[in-house]
């Protein structure tokens, strides 16, 4: 470490963002600090469904950094001890323009014959005994998808990351202004070789003349927790409906995806109003995770739509069957998100690095996308 410094590193967030990057820079033996506002992280990073959703990427890049990702959270799941259940994911399809759809994405995607399958209704049957069989066409199985609980898994990692890497934690450190190497929080100052600002949605305090440039805004999403399903009963698969093929960017290229948007918009205009697909993880304790809404603004509404849940609700129930259906807990996240781009990195000055905007994909990303800032952080920076 450079003399007179703190630190080598000083991450700003103790969110899933700031832990990958703590990680990567860790283990290859930098001494790290992270600060967070708060007493622990209590942002998007906590509040979704712990799915590492590889499937959900396109081919290319993206999906690589997305497997990349799933073998670190594996790695970590084992070393740190939190849940991950490697159950895959399962399509279900009741239409036949659904059906189009998940046919053609795995007739282009031949490279990955071994981790997707179509399934027919026997099949998906054999796969899940939470599936709604009234009028099920099929499904598309994908064994990538991995489910970690959120929640204990950001209180585990660091965890592992001070007892293993010693990296140090400053909880309850509000960073108010940087002045490389120089980090300030209240009359306290610290100094770094590297500076990451992975602050999730607080685009105001640090550099807001720099986010207001990129149009980076905030997505909303409203979720629910059931309650702990009786009998041990296990989900298995994570499961959703042909919505969530109008979500993910994956299946962008299926020339059946435009008529299966416009079906929805003509007879449930509700769900592309409001962002709606819906999905279904268990976390380790046997609970279901259940979601999710979509509203974009820098200002999102702080109060939840019950109307939204309950089209959720409804719509789950026609590919779900689930033994108790009793919400324990609904809780709204935010997160940052670039219209049209998958991250924001930025260099604002020297030394400084600003790691922003992975969307709804920060749990399927991160890890990898740490692994990648870490092998080109030699090459030429570009300051904004």
């Amino acid at each position: 470490m450079t003399k007179n410094l703190d630190a080598d590193v000083l991450i700003i967030g103790a969110g899933i963002v700031g832990l990958a990057n703590a990680l990567a820079y860790s283990k290859r033996g930098f001494k790290v600090i992270v600060f967070e506002r708060n007493a622990q992280a209590v942002g998007a990073s906590i509040r979704n469904f712990g799915m590492v959703w590889p499937i959900g990427q396109p081919a290319g890049n993206l999906y690589n950094r997305a497997l990349n990702s799933r073998k670190i959270w594996l790695d970590l799941a084992e070393k740190a001890n939190f849940y991950a259940s490697q159950d895959g994911s399962l399509h279900l399809v009741y239409r036949q323009d659904e059906l189009g759809v998940i046919e053609e994405f795995v007739s282009s995607r031949p490279e990955q014959q071994n981790n997707l399958k179509l399934l027919t209704v026997q099949e998906v049957e054999a796969r899940s005994q939470a599936v709604n069989f009234q009028g099920l066409l099929g499904g598309l199985w994908s064994s990538t998808e991995v489910i970690v609980d959120p929640r204990e898994a950001l209180k585990k990692i660091p965890q592992y990351l001070a007892e293993t890497y010693l990296v140090d934690f400053e909880y309850g450190t509000a960073i108010t202004n940087i002045s490389y190497p120089q980090l300030v929080a209240g009359e306290k100052t610290w100094r770094g070789d590297k500076i990451l600002v992975c602050s999730g949605t607080d685009f105001e305090t640090l550099y807001p003349e720099i986010f207001a440039k990129t149009e980076i805004t905030k997505v909303k999403l409203q979720m629910m927790r059931t309650v702990v399903q009786p009998n041990q009963w296990k989900l298995g698969p994570a499961l959703c409906g042909g919505l969530t093929l109008t979500h993910y960017t994956a299946f962008a290229h299926c020339p059946s995806l435009p008529l299966l948007k416009e079906r929805i918009a003509q007879e449930t205009p509700h769900f592309p109003q409001w962002g709606i697909h819906v999905m279904m993880s268990q976390n380790g304790l046997g609970e279901l995770i259940i979601g999710d809404t979509h509203e974009s603004g820098l200002n999102p509404d702080p109060f939840d739509k019950i109307e939204l849940n309950d089209y959720v609700l409804d719509y789950l129930k026609t590919f779900a069957n689930v033994p108790v259906l009793k919400i324990a807990e609904t809780w709204h996240g935010i997160y940052g998100k670039l219209p049209q781009k998958t991250e924001l990195i930025l260099h604002p000055e020297q030394g400084v690095t600003i790691i922003n905007g992975l969307g709804g994909a920060g749990m399927t990303l991160s890890f990898g996308l740490a692994e990648e800032i870490m092998q080109n952080e030699d090459e030429e920076l570009i300051y904004v």
